[in-house]
C-alpha cells in the first residue's frame, strides 16, 4: 500500500482516447517527470492540464493530464490520469514510461481494493463497481447503482446498529444487575426485537433472490437413474434433439446443457449422467459430477420411472434432493404403473411421458408456479448483488431462527447473547467490517485490470 501503482483503465485497442491511471504518494512526481507542460507538483487538485508525454527529447503523445490530490479521490491517495490518444502502441508506451519512473503495474482490481482498505468504500460498494462494469441488463445496472450509492450498505449497517443496541442492553443487565436505570432485558423483551430484525432481513433476502432469478435465470438440473427419460425430457423442453436418446443405460456420460425462457426468465437446464453404481471410470466421473451439481442447482427435476418400483438408487437420489426446490417427474405414465407413490415424500409431483408432449407443458407450469414467475417483477432494487452477500444474509437469518428457538425454550439470556453476536458478525462480513486477507485478495482478483 506504500508504493505507487499504474494501469491502463480503458479497453486496449484503437479508439479516440485511452486512460492510464496512477495512484499512490509518488504519482504526481512520477508523471511530472515525463510531462511537458505545467509543473504538476504545483497545480491545484482536481484540475486538468494540456501538454505532451515525452521520453527525454522525443514527444510520445499529446495528452490531457488530470491531477487529483488525496484524500478526495477514489483510492484516497494522490491520483493522476493520463488521457492519451487511443491506440495500442501509444498507450503501452505511455504506461511503459510511467513504470520506468518507479510505478508498479497494478494487479486486477487493485485501485478498488485500495479504496476499500483506505475506508473510501465498503465491500458491497466495491463489488457493485464490478457489477456495474459487467452489467448486461437495465435491472443489473439499477441494482449496481444502489450498491455503489451506499444505500444497501446503510440498510445492513442499520440492522447491525439495532443488534448492537440490543447487545449493549443485555451486557448491562449481565454485568451490572444493580444498575436501576437500565431496562431489564428478558427473553420476552428480546423476542419482538429479534423478530423485527429478522423480518427486515427476510425482505432484503427475498428481493435479492428475485433479482438473482431475473438476472441469472434458474439453474435447473435433471437427475435420475439411467434410462428413466432424462435426456428425452431435456429435448422436449428445448424442443430440439440436444441429447442423444437410446434404450441403452448410461448413454449420457457427461452433462448436456440448454436454455429456454419462461415468462422472461431464463431456465438454464443441465441433463446429467444417470446416477447408479458406475461400471467404468468414465461413467463414475459422470455420476460424481451429477451429484455435485445438485448442490449448485436452483431447481431439481428428479425423474422416476412409472413402470418400475423404486430402487436403492432412487431412494438415494430422493434423499440427496430433499433440501432443494424439487419437482418429481413420474415419467413413462403411458405404461403400467408399478411405482409406489406413497413412498415419495415430495409435494411437487407431475406425470409425463416423452412419446408425446403430454406433461411437458404441465412441467413448465409447475416451474412457473414454484418460482412465482407470473408475478415476479423487480420493483425494489435495494438488494444484495451476489452469492457471497446472499449466503451471508442467509446464515445470519438462520442464526436468528436459532435465537428465536432459544428464547422459546427459555435458554439463559447470556447464551442467547452469543448467537445474537454471531448475527452481528455475519452482517459485518457482508459490508467488510470483518474480513480475512484471503477473502479480500480473492474478491478483488476478479476485477478487471485498471479498476
Amino acid at each position: 500500500m506504500n508504493d505507487t501503482i499504474a494501469a491502463i483503465s480503458t479497453t486496449l485497442g484503437v479508439g479516440a482516447i485511452s486512460i492510464i491511471r496512477v495512484s499512490g504518494s509518488n504519482s504526481i512526481e512520477i508523471v511530472n517527470k515525463i510531462f511537458k507542460g505545467k509543473d504538476l507538483t504545483k497545480v491545484d487538485t482536481h484540475t486538468i492540464h494540456y501538454g505532451y508525454i515525452v521520453n527525454k527529447e522525443e514527444v510520445i503523445d499529446e495528452v490531457l493530464v488530470s491531477v487529483m490530490k488525496a484524500p478526495k479521490t477514489f483510492t484516497m491517495e494522490d491520483v493522476v490520469e493520463v488521457n492519451c490518444h487511443g491506440g495500442i502502441a501509444t498507450t503501452n508506451k505511455v504506461l511503459e514510461l510511467i513504470l520506468n519512473q518507479g510505478a508498479r503495474l497494478a494487479t486486477g482490481g487493485e485501485f478498488t481494493k485500495r479504496a476499500f482498505l483506505n475506508g473510501r468504500i465498503d465491500l458491497v460498494e466495491a463489488e457493485s463497481v464490478m457489477n456495474l462494469i459487467s452489467s448486461k441488463s437495465e435491472s443489473n445496472r439499477k441494482v449496481a447503482i444502489q450498491g455503489i450509492s451506499g444505500y444497501v450498505s446503510k440498510i445492513i449497517r442499520n440492522l447491525r446498529q439495532e443488534i448492537l443496541e440490543l447487545l449493549a442492553s443485555i451486557e448491562v443487565n449481565i454485568d451490572y444487575p444493580e444498575y436501576e436505570d437500565a431496562e431489564v432485558m428478558t427473553n420476552n423483551k428480546i423476542k419482538p426485537k429479534i423478530s423485527k430484525i429478522k423480518l427486515k432481513l427476510e425482505k432484503i433476502m427475498k428481493e435479492s433472490e428475485n433479482r438473482k432469478i431475473l438476472s441469472n435465470g434458474i439453474k435447473t438440473i435433471i437427475v435420475g437413474r439411467p434410462n428413466v427419460g432424462k435426456s428425452s425430457i431435456l429435448n422436449k423442453l428445448l424442443d430440439e434433439e440436444r441429447a442423444i436418446v437410446t434404450d441403452v443405460e448410461g448413454t449420457t456420460r457427461d452433462t448436456v446443457e440448454g436454455s429456454i425462457t419462461l415468462n422472461g426468465v431464463s431456465l438454464n437446464i443441465i441433463d446429467t449422467a444417470g446416477i447408479r453404481e458406475a461400471k467404468d471410470i468414465v461413467e463414475k466421473i459422470g455420476v460424481e459430477k451429477s451429484l455435485s451439481l445438485i448442490e449448485e442447482a436452483d431447481l431439481i427435476i428428479l425423474v422416476l420411472n412409472n413402470n418400475e418400483k423404486l430402487t436403492t438408487e432412487d431412494y438415494k437420489i430422493l434423499e440427496s434432493c430433499k433440501n432443494k426446490k424439487t419437482i418429481v417427474v413420474i415419467n413413462k405414465n403411458d405404461l403400467e404403473r408399478k411405482i409406489n407413490l406413497n413412498e415419495i415424500k415430495y409435494k411437487n409431483i407431475i406425470y409425463t411421458n416423452t412419446i408425446d408432449l403430454n406433461g411437458i407443458e404441465t412441467l413448465k407450469d409447475k416451474i412457473m408456479e414454484l418460482f412465482n414467475l407470473n408475478q415476479l417483477e423487480q420493483k425494489d432494487y435495494t438488494c444484495l448483488n451476489n452469492i457471497r452477500q446472499i449466503s451471508l444474509a442467509k446464515e445470519a437469518y438462520s442464526i436468528l431462527g436459532e435465537v428465536e428457538k432459544g428464547i422459546q425454550e427459555k435458554v439463559p439470556i447470556d447464551m442467547v447473547e452469543i448467537d445474537i453476536k454471531r448475527v452481528w458478525e455475519k452482517l459485518g462480513e457482508i459490508i467488510g467490517e470483518t474480513y480475512t486477507e484471503e477473502l479480500i485478495d480473492q474478491l478483488f482478483s476478479q476485477f478487471c485490470l485498471g479498476k
